[in-house]
């Protein structure tokens, strides 16, 4: 008799001012599919928020919910969270069964890094931080269930600047490269985070580049069927191996 595999918990870790909720439609379906999976606040997001955004804090928080889980999981990170993840697997690869790093494949530094951080600033100097250009963005590029997902934790508008000086302290490339486990490159066909893709996938030691047809940025939120099928099939790899 073939005895059942055992699933594999699954960590998800949101983007910078987003929080836990934004994973909502995979949590529900990765639930149902008999995975243990936990979607965390990072700190200043969420139910975190008005706390100090800093590495040590952001790479805390992730080692909390992996203890939550048992100790060792599938880490999955977008955006923010994904830099996050990479940098917390190659400094805990026992913990870590295998990385998903959706969103995050262009190093963060140089123009890119300095033009959002401008930006960043110049909307939280609006009367509102920049509350109703989050929310009608939110609404107007992502499907209804997407949008309510990603603004059903609140949106974290102080904590931009601090988050962004933070990672471009990260070296991705490095963390890839010291990292020994099956590593998943997941971005929209339309995300600008894509720049750096080659040089991300020829620093990973067992790397794959996975696109999501018709997403933008915010793969897991603007197809989220599609996202979540390649999570289930990850997920599935990892809990076989």
């Amino acid at each position: 008799m073939k005895i059942p595999e055992a699933r594999v918990p699954v960590l998800l870790v949101h983007g910078i001012r987003a929080s836990a909720t934004m994973w909502r439609h995979q949590e529900q379906t990765l639930r149902a599919a008999g995975y243990p999976v936990l979607a965390i606040d990072l700190p200043g997001h969420g139910k975190r928020m008005g706390e100090s955004f800093t590495v040590p804090t952001a790479l805390a928080a992730i080692d909390d919910g992996a203890a939550h889980l048992g100790g060792r999981v599938l880490l999955v990170g977008l955006s923010l969270g994904g830099y996050y993840a990479m940098a917390y697997a190659a400094q805990h690869p026992d913990r870590v069964a295998g990385l998903v790093a959706a969103g995050c494949s262009a190093v963060p530094k140089g123009v890119l890094l300095e033009g959002y951080r401008v930006l960043a600033r110049m909307i939280h100097r609006l009367p509102d931080r920049g509350l109703w250009l989050h929310e009608t963005m939110a609404r107007r590029l992502l499907p209804p269930a997407g949008a309510r997902d990603v603004l059903a934790g609140g949106a974290a508008l102080d904590v931009m600047d601090a988050g962004l000086r933070a990672t471009s302290t990260l070296t991705p490339l490095a963390s890839l490269a010291a990292y020994p486990g099956p590593i998943w490159l997941v971005n929209g066909a339309l995300d600008h985070f894509r720049l750096n893709e080659r040089r991300f996938l020829a620093a990973c030691r067992n790397g794959e580049v996975v696109v999501v047809p018709g997403a933008t940025h915010l793969s897991s939120l603007a197809q989220p069927e599609r996202f979540t099928t390649i999570l289930l099939r990850v997920a599935g790899q990892v809990s076989a191996a």
